[in-house]
């Protein structure tokens, strides 16, 4: 049986929480939409019958305003196309991947515990089915892979 994560259990976040908070950090992100975006009853969304594609759109655009004003940004983004290592299968199939980049762990938890980011972040929740989100230190890139 599959399992679906859309927002951080109490454990990874006080995980999180714990790492130092004055570095940047790096967060990997990967999404599988929803078919059909599930809204709360009675939110102002929920009659219209977005996809989870088009709730997910909606998250962005209501985000980016806070996003940016922590000194958010996004440096990498890409399309899945397959699997080389690790488990086949629907469960590990995304419809976006992306790197947030934040100048350190406070700025996004500043952003994440924003006023308007708080409504924002309903659409995310609306449109996403399952999802992972990664915290990686930045380190210096040079030569090979090592």
């Amino acid at each position: 049986m599959e399992e679906f994560f859309v927002d951080p259990s109490r454990a990874n976040f006080d995980a999180f929480k714990a790492l130092p908070r004055n570095t940047p950090i790096n967060m990997l992100n990967l999404i599988r939409y929803r078919e059909r975006a599930v809204y709360p009853a009675g939110h102002s969304h929920e009659p219209r019958g977005l996809t989870g594609r088009e709730a997910y759109a909606e998250y962005g655009r209501t985000s980016e305003p806070i996003f940016s004003r922590v000194g958010g940004k996004t440096i990498w983004r890409g399309q899945f196309e397959a699997m080389v290592t690790g488990p086949a299968g629907a469960g590990e199939q995304w419809d976006l991947g992306f790197i947030a980049y934040y100048p350190s762990a406070a700025a996004f938890l500043a952003m994440i515990t924003d006023s308007d980011y708080k409504q924002a972040v309903v659409h995310r929740q609306a449109g996403v089915l399952t999802s992972r989100l990664v915290r990686f230190a930045p380190l210096e890139v040079g030569k090979g892979f090592a």
